[in-house]
């Protein structure tokens, strides 16, 4: 998940909203890397609940996960964008601790 977060990250530096829009390959990557995250953390939630349950939002992101697997025709570039933006930073500290909790 950390990993997937970091390409994310990188895919998206020094990109405004228009120029992720006008960047295929970059979307391209970073759904990619979305649909790893959405699907550990289901597998996650399926073998430890409880560490799952450190993770804000998870039934959203495995809802995203989904919606960018099988919904290909109503996938947002700009609900993307936004989630790149607002959502991931929180979820990358979230899955950073819990990697510093088990070491």
């Amino acid at each position: 998940m950390r990993e997937s977060a970091l390409a994310i990250q990188s895919f998206t530096a020094g990109m405004d909203a228009t120029a992720y829009a006008d960047n295929a390959m970059a979307q391209a990557g970073v759904e990619r890397k979305f649909e790893i995250i959405g699907e550990a953390l289901n597998q996650l939630a399926k073998l430890d609940a409880a560490m799952a349950a450190h993770i804000p939002d998870l039934p959203q992101i495995v809802a995203f996960r989904n919606q960018l697997m099988h919904g290909y025709a109503t996938v947002n570039v700009g609900t993307v964008w936004n989630i790149v933006q607002d959502a991931l930073p929180a979820l990358l500290d979230a899955v950073q601790a819990l990697l510093d909790e088990l070491h």
